[in-house]
């Protein structure tokens, strides 16, 4: 299965909301991943395994068929230590911030982002799919950004490995004969009369 042709039964942590059944008011949604979901994120993610996963989400309807999503995504994953490699837990805590849009929309804001100014243009919506916003998917897109690539178990320093010294492979030893090429003699200070 390559990634770029996922559909919505590969995707490992999948919560459809529906843009028409969305109140005006607006829609708070608690999602919590089940142990298969967390298991399918974790392979995704490639981790060892994600302990738990949570994500609130608020929802609201904006003007042109947008949608504002603004929510928090909570994770424990665990991980291999990258010194140790034992395994070590890390928690997740991302903000979540995206707009959506109906497909057709997107195009004409992207063209007005390239003919304006240099000035800060915020990222163009996302597409609202089918009629749906999918905030499994959200909620797993900001986890996933959310993972330190390189995990360490807390006191763990990384200590390189101990290599004998070749004193003509010192980073200054080709300073040195550079230094004496040029004639400048090796720490004699002239002296004085």
């Amino acid at each position: 299965m390559s990634k770029g042709h996922m559909t919505d039964s590969d995707l490992p942590w999948s919560f459809p909301v529906m843009v028409v059944q969305l109140p005006e008011t607006g829609l708070h949604q608690v999602l919590e991943a089940s142990a298969a979901q967390r298991e399918l994120i974790a392979a995704a993610a490639g981790v060892n395994a994600v302990l738990r996963a949570t994500a609130s989400f608020d929802v609201r309807p904006e003007p042109e068929g947008h949608v504002s999503v603004t929510g928090r995504v909570k994770a424990r994953v665990e991980q291999t230590c990258v010194v140790s490699l034992e395994p070590v837990e890390n928690d997740i805590d991302e903000d979540i911030a995206a707009v959506f849009a109906p497909p057709s929309q997107i195009p004409a804001k992207m063209a007005q982002k390239e003919e304006g100014d240099d000035a800060e243009i915020p990222d163009p919506p996302e597409p609202i799919i089918h009629g749906a916003i999918d905030l499994g998917q959200l909620a797993m897109e900001f986890l996933v950004l959310g993972i330190d690539p390189y995990p360490r178990k807390p006191g763990v320093t990384f200590v390189p490995p101990e290599t004998p010294e070749d004193p003509d492979e010192h980073p200054f030893a080709a300073l040195k004969a550079l230094k004496e090429k040029q004639g400048v003699p090796q720490g004699k200070k002239p002296k004085g009369k």
